[in-house]
């Protein structure tokens, strides 16, 4: 018998590989992918027609760990959301499609997609 954590996570994985199916990242367009975990978030923009990770941003790196008490928060979420921003608009992207990994569009994912807007990303 699957215990209800491994369930959950596997229809996750399904709903993951449903969503990147449909979902690819161009050069003109990245992917701007989201993981979740219980106690950091982590952001990548991937360009998978090259296959290359264009930049990549954690609740782990210096100057985000200063500005958060704890990793794995909606706080957390939304200072990434930001740094996600600044550092994609340097490397100058402006347009990507959200991947939210198959995770419901609620809470963490929310507030993250919601600073990364406020931070000039467009999608």
């Amino acid at each position: 018998m699957i215990s209800s954590t491994k369930m959950r996570e596997h229809k996750r994985l399904a709903r993951h590989s449903r969503i990147r199916k449909k979902m690819i990242g161009t050069a003109e367009r990245p992917r701007l992918c989201l993981h979740r975990s219980l106690q950091q978030l982590y952001a990548q923009i991937i360009n998978d027609v090259e296959a290359r990770t264009l930049c990549g941003v954690s609740t782990l790196n210096k100057d985000i760990k200063k500005k958060i008490k704890s990793g794995g928060n909606v706080t957390a979420a939304g200072v990434l959301g930001e740094a996600v921003a600044k550092v994609a608009i340097q490397k100058g992207i402006s347009k990507v499609c959200f991947d939210r990994g198959g995770y419901v569009f609620h809470g963490r994912v929310k507030a993250f997609v919601e600073a990364a807007r406020k931070g000039g990303l467009d999608f």
